[in-house]
């Protein structure tokens, strides 16, 4: 079986109509594996797209995005727009109305305060939190009656859907949360590992980097669902074990980001246990590149900080010939095959917001040797690696543990060889790399590396909030606990002038203008090396029904309409 026909298979699987559940609970234990283990169950104090999909199963925000990538109340009656009412009319403010009757897994009533909770805990100034662009432009948030959340912002917002949207942003319970705001976030560990939810499931027991186990919500707002009782939610291993565990043993119900070559997960597929699903949205395997000096002689405090500049990663010429130096229709090849494509590009998706003005799909070693010899960058000392003022052109490329990405590394390593950069390569445990522990050194947000390379993506389908990590004041510093999105430490101020401007335009073609404009500033400017858009490629058990992949949101957003198929 080729990959094509498991996709095609897998299509037809998950069209399968639901069936009916019994009662919550009926049938028993989902088993879910990732790879990449959850260390947190709070997105708000982690950037990994782990820790918030597990998170996902237990806290949830007041809407999201639903498989087509449209926008769907969750905890709410209905999406406000400005024709019902919802949205003002001078689009500076967006009124929500909690559904009735919902019940934090406790038993509490959730209501408006927490809604504010949640605002006032996320833009905390000694919180740190990750997830601090969702609330961009927002002056308050305030609540009239228990059911109803006005959200104001300082000026007209056309894309009033940040706050409390998607799985990055979802609500925490004010009075499990109240004594852990600011400086104190971070220190809450019951709390972080054991949120009190209004999802399907709530925590049993969480093992960071290892296991979570959950059992369903008694307070879930659907008295039928979710059909399963229990949750086994296992963490680490491989990508390749994920596979397995899936479509040839069975031992596992579900396995997230199967990042394998193609040619693996077909072979995998033939074990006739679980089936791949595929789809693309805006996930992008990139290379990251220091803006600051991550060097292990500097003090902390100003490692990897603003305060210290990169000596070489700025230079215009040095990340232009390094992108020119990469072969990236052969890393499509070699890394995913039917499930990749070659992108130049931070955001290349939805289609509307894909920038069409830069070209890197032709490998270009002689002109990328040109281009730094052009630049005054050469070998002074004859050892093969250039110089840019004195400083030798060797990096430390970091990413996570992962075959793909090793294979990657070994390849960009040698080419970057061809163009005198000498190239340290370094992998990581993913559960650590992509963690929020502002004490370790390990992590992508700290970033003591000159060059990391993963792949990220955002919720929705408007990339206004995530075209935010690149603004100035969303670097991670040691003073906000190491979190924050804008991971390069890249600051442009007509980016941020640009991007004050996207917040303020209404319509889709002119949103897209200026959007496009940013992913081309911050990509032509050195904040990143796109290399690969990347699919989401998943797999679940032929036994396991309702699964509808989602990559607009959390994967893991529908698990409540999951079900046994006998």
């Amino acid at each position: 079986m080729n990959l094509k026909s498991a996709l095609l298979g897998a299509a037809a699987a998950v069209a399968l109509a639901p069936a009916a559940f019994a009662e919550r609970g009926s049938d028993g234990q989902v088993s879910i594996v990732y790879w990449q283990a959850p260390s947190i169950l709070n997105p708000f104090l982690s950037g990994g797209t782990k820790d918030v999909e597990s998170a996902s199963m237990i806290i949830e925000p007041l809407a999201r995005y639903n498989e087509k990538g449209e926008l769907v109340p969750w905890l709410v009656d209905e999406i406000p727009t400005v024709d019902n009412g919802g949205v003002s009319a001078d689009l500076t403010s967006i009124t929500w109305k909690i559904t009735p009757g919902i019940l934090w897994s406790d038993g509490s009533a959730f209501t408006s305060a927490d809604v504010k909770f949640t605002y006032d805990y996320c833009t905390d100034p000694e919180g740190g939190c990750a997830q601090v662009t969702k609330f961009e432009g927002v002056t308050s948030v305030e609540t009239p009656d228990d059911l109803t959340v006005v959200v104001t912002f300082g000026a007209p917002q056309p894309n009033p859907y940040g706050p409390f949207v998607g799985g990055e942003s979802p609500i925490l319970q004010a009075a499990q949360f109240a004594d852990c705001m600011g400086a104190a976030a971070s220190t809450c560990t019951e709390e972080n590992f054991g949120p009190i939810g209004t999802g399907p499931f709530v925590v049993t027991e969480f093992r960071p980097n290892d296991v979570i186990t959950m059992a369903a919500n008694e307070n879930y707002r659907d008295p039928a669902k979710p059909a399963f009782a229990t949750v086994l939610f296992k963490g680490g291993g491989s990508a390749e074990d994920s596979g397995r565990a899936v479509m040839q043993t069975g031992e596992f119900d579900y396995g997230w980001n199967l990042q394998l070559a193609p040619d693996v997960i077909a072979e995998m597929a033939e074990g006739g246990k679980g089936t791949p699903i595929a789809g693309f949205g805006p996930l992008v395997e990139r290379l990251m590149l220091n803006q600051t000096n991550p060097s292990p002689d500097l003090a902390e405090g100003v490692r990897a900080t603003v305060a210290e500049p990169h000596p070489f990663l700025r230079e215009p010429a040095v990340y232009k010939a390094m992108s020119m130096a990469i072969d990236r229709p052969l890393l499509v090849e070699v890394g995913y095959g039917q499930a990749g494509k070659v992108t130049c590009n931070w955001v290349p998706a939805p289609e509307a917001f894909n920038s069409t003005t830069m070209d890197c799909s032709t490998q270009d070693i002689a002109g990328a040797n040109a281009m730094l010899d052009e630049a005054g960058f050469t070998d002074t000392d004859g050892d093969g690696v250039r110089e840019v003022n004195g400083v030798p052109m060797r990096v430390l490329y970091q990413t996570s543990t992962n075959a793909v990405r090793q294979d990657f590394q070994a390849l960009i390593k040698e080419w970057w060889s061809q163009i005198g950069i000498e190239t340290e390569l370094r992998n990581i445990n993913a559960s650590v790399f992509f963690g929020g522990d502002a004490g370790s050194p390990d992590t992508f947000q700290k970033f003591y590396a000159d060059v990391q390379m993963y792949a990220n993506t955002f919720n929705g389908t408007d990339p206004q909030s995530y075209l935010g990590n690149g603004l100035c004041d969303k670097a991670p510093r040691p003073d906000s606990q190491w979190q924050g999105e804008n991971i390069s430490r890249f600051c442009m101020p007509e980016f941020d002038a640009m991007h004050a401007e996207l917040t303020k335009t209404a319509g889709i073609e002119a949103r897209a203008a200026i959007a496009t404009q940013l992913n081309d500033m911050f990509v032509q400017n050195g904040g990143m090396i796109p290399l690969v858009h990347r699919g989401r490629l998943s797999a679940h058990a032929t036994s396991l029904g309702g699964v509808k992949l989602n990559v607009w949101d959390s994967e893991l957003w529908n698990v409540a309409d999951w079900y046994r198929i006998d």
